[in-house]
C-alpha cells in the first residue's frame, strides 16, 4: 500500500459528497487542513453552517474513505462558514429568514424563537426582529420586559442580547400595554429602522417573527430589504393550513424564496402514546403540495407553553425534552436549506 501523503488524503476527500449539496468536499472548498503522520490522519472540514443537520453522515464518509487508503487512526473536525451571497441584505448580515402563518394562535413567535436560539446554540450568530407591532410577544418569552433599548454614539438602537440572540422588539421601546394605533406609513418607517438603525453587527441570521396575516409589514420587508427565503408555520388542521397557504401566496406574489414548512402543535405525547389533537399530516402535506421542504414536527407539550410565558424557551429551559430536540432539528434543517440555496442558485462571494 502507498505511503499516505496530503495529495493520497485529498484525493480520497473528493470521493466525499456533501449530502446535501452532491458536490464533493473539495471542489466545494469544505477541506480546511489535512495533516499526515505515519498512518494517521486529522483533517478539518468548514461545514456549510455550524447547524450542519448531515454532519455525522459527512463524519462518517470521511472516515470511510481515508480509512479505505491506509489510515488506522482518523481525527475529524469541523468548523463552519455561513455562505453568503454576493450583496448582502443589510451590512454584515448573511440571511433575513422570515418566519409566518397567515393567522394568529398556532405558535408561530414561539416557534420564531426557539429556531433562533437553537441556531445560536449549534454556534451561528443569530439576531431576532420582533416585527409584530400591534403584538409584539418576544420580549415576553425572552423576559426582557421592562428593560429599554439604549442608543450607541452612531444613534443606532443597541439590540437587547439573551441565550446568544440579539433581540429587537417594539414592546422593548414603548411603555407595557400600549397599544400601537399605527397607519401603514408609521410601520413601514419603524420597519426600516428596525432593519437600518440598528447595531446588529455580523450575523449568520436574522429572523424575523412576522406579524399574522399579508399586510403592511409584509410588504415593507420585501421593499427594503431582500430575504433569503420565508418559513411557513401551521399546525395540522385544515383551517390553519387554509391561512398558511395564503402566507405562502403571499411570498411568491413578493418573490421570496419559500425554505419550508413547520408543523406547530403536531401531536400531543403521554407514556409514548401520540395523540393527534389537531388532525395529522397538514403541514407534511402542504410542503409536498407546494414542492418545498418539510422542515419539522414540534409535538404540543405543557413545557413549551411555559417557557414562553416564563421567559425560558423550553430549549433552554428543558434542552434534553422531545420538544427541544424538535426544535434543534427543525433549525438544522433550515439551516440547510440555507446553505443548498447559497451554493446552488445564489451567486457567491
Amino acid at each position: 500500500m502507498s505511503v499516505l501523503t496530503e495529495a493520497l488524503v485529498l484525493e480520497a476527500l473528493k470521493t466525499v459528497n456533501d449530502p446535501e449539496l452532491h458536490k464533493d468536499l473539495v471542489s466545494l472548498g469544505m477541506v480546511e487542513k489535512i495533516v499526515v503522520e505515519g498512518t494517521r490522519v486529522a483533517v478539518k472540514i468548514n461545514l456549510t453552517t455550524p447547524a450542519c443537520p448531515l454532519k455525522e453522515q459527512i463524519e462518517g464518509d470521511v472516515r470511510s474513505a481515508i480509512g479505505k487508503i491506509g489510515a488506522t487512526e482518523i481525527e475529524v473536525h469541523f468548523g463552519a462558514q455561513v455562505r453568503a451571497p454576493q450583496n448582502l441584505p443589510l451590512p454584515g448580515i448573511k440571511h433575513i429568514v422570515a418566519i409566518a402563518s397567515g393567522k394568529g394562535g398556532v405558535g408561530k413567535s414561539t416557534v420564531a424563537a426557539n429556531l433562533a436560539i437553537a441556531l445560536a446554540q449549534e454556534g451561528a450568530r443569530v439576531g431576532l426582529l420582533d416585527a409584530d407591532i400591534y403584538g409584539p410577544s418576544q420580549a415576553q418569552m425572552f423576559g426582557t420586559q421592562g428593560e429599554k433599548l439604549r442608543v450607541d454614539e452612531q444613534k443606532r438602537m443597541v439590540p437587547l442580547e439573551r441565550y446568544g440572540i440579539k433581540l429587537i422588539s417594539i414592546a422593548n421601546i414603548v411603555p407595557p400595554g400600549q397599544a400601537m394605533v399605527w397607519r401603514g406609513p408609521i410601520l413601514h418607517g419603524t420597519i426600516k429602522q428596525f432593519l437600518q438603525e440598528v447595531a446588529w453587527g455580523d450575523l449568520d441570521y436574522l429572523i424575523i417573527d412576522l406579524p399574522p396575516g399579508t399586510g403592511d409589514v409584509q410588504l415593507s420587508l420585501s421593499q427594503l430589504t431582500r430575504l433569503s427565503g420565508g418559513v411557513i408555520v401551521t399546525t395540522p388542521q385544515d383551517v390553519a393550513r387554509i391561512d398558511a397557504e395564503r402566507a405562502l401566496d403571499m411570498f411568491k406574489r413578493v418573490q421570496v424564496n419559500i425554505l419550508g414548512v413547520i408543523e406547530n402543535m403536531s401531536y400531543f405525547e403521554q407514556n409514548g402514546h401520540k395523540t393527534h389533537i389537531f388532525g395529522q399530516g397538514g403541514g407534511r402535506q402542504m410542503a409536498e403540495q407546494y414542492k418545498t421542504a418539510f422542515l419539522g414536527e414540534i409535538p404540543i407539550a405543557l413545557s413549551v407553553r411555559e417557557g414562553g410565558d416564563s421567559g425560558v424557551p423550553v430549549i433552554v429551559g428543558a434542552p434534553q425534552s422531545p420538544e427541544a430536540e424538535a426544535f434543534r432539528q427543525a433549525a438544522r434543517n433550515l439551516a440547510g436549506q440555507l446553505s443548498v440555496q447559497s451554493y446552488l442558485l445564489l451567486p457567491m462571494a
